[in-house]
């Protein structure tokens, strides 16, 4: 197999103490369908900064929301995921761009509504934002990336990465596979889905696969979930997972990760992993909490869940 080469990135060039302030130039929405879960795609415009040319995709930027919370402190930085390629949105190298949801919650018979999130939502084409970043130094693409096949896990804004990375290796004539596995609740949550179906349609080794579970339900009567497309899709993925130059990624909500290793190990493919306690003939008996005391992601796995 190809050895992993991750680039080195730079971190930190503006810090929560030192932002800098950027420039919206877009913001619009993703869901390919009306959906109560509004989620929306926002682009900066960094000309003139030091980020210019040197967020990689796969890294973060920070927001910094105006204003104080009810304990007078200012509002807490968040971290968005970059959704555009190394080389900038629409190959713009002045232009970052990510996906954010609008966070709307009932607790306590009370309305939440995330600050950041909202802030953000709301923004329009030449409004400002304090920015921080980038962040992350492990979630990339390698250096060699060309070498390596694909397979992507996404559930919800965790495809935001996704985006930008599939961007970034097929406009340098990627030959090899790559499968999108994105998972969501209902149909209207799909996202970016018109640029992936077009990506399905146009490459015959780009694979896109949708998980919705909350409507309809496999033959056995389970959910369709990110993990269960490794059974249902088996005649097309374990031939990838078979190569010893396929890399998998997994973004999205904690704990999907345990159902798509657990996939991996019972379709026996526990080279993906590292295995660090004898494992019980029955995955299932291993708590949610301890499932990293028996198994852990090796070095072809690379996760980042919240």
């Amino acid at each position: 197999m190809s050895e992993i080469n991750l680039p080195e990135v730079e971190l930190n060039i503006y810090s929560k103490n030192d932002p800098v302030e950027v420039t919206v130039v877009e913001n619009y929405v993703v869901t390919k369908e009306s959906s109560p879960n509004i989620v929306r795609h926002i682009t900066f415009d960094v000309s003139g900064t030091e980020l210019v040319d040197r967020v990689k995709v796969g890294q973060s930027v920070g927001v910094l929301p105006p204003g104080k919370d009810e304990k007078g402190k200012a509002h807490r930085l968040r971290l968005y995921s970059v959704s555009s390629p190394s080389s900038g949105e629409k190959g713009e190298k002045h232009l970052i761009s990510t996906t954010v949801k609008r966070t709307i919650e009932e607790l306590d018979n009370k309305l939440y509504l995330g600050v950041a999130s909202n802030y953000l939502a709301d923004l329009k084409p030449g409004d400002k934002v304090r920015v921080t970043g980038p962040s992350g130094r492990r979630f990339l693409l390698p250096e060699n990336s060309q070498d390596f096949n694909y397979i992507f896990f996404a559930t919800g804004t965790g495809i935001a990465p996704f985006r930008g990375m599939i961007q970034e290796l097929f406009e340098k004539d990627f030959s090899n596979e790559c499968a999108l596995i994105f998972g969501c609740p209902y149909r209207t949550d799909v996202l970016y889905a018109d640029y992936f179906e077009d990506m399905d349609e146009k490459y015959d080794h780009f694979h896109y696969l949708v998980s919705v579970s909350r409507e309809a339900r496999r033959e056995d009567g389970s959910k369709y979930y990110v993990q269960t497309k490794l059974d249902d899709e088996k005649k097309l993925l374990s031939p990838i997972l078979a190569k010893e130059n396929t890399l998998i990624y997994i973004c999205g909500m904690k704990g999907m990760e345990t159902g798509i290793y657990t996939k991996l190990i019972n379709q026996g493919h526990p080279e993906y992993l590292e295995i660090r306690k004898e494992l019980p003939d029955d995955l299932n008996e291993i708590p949610d909490k301890k499932f990293k005391r028996f198994i852990k992601p090796g070095p072809r796995i690379f996760e980042e869940v919240y």
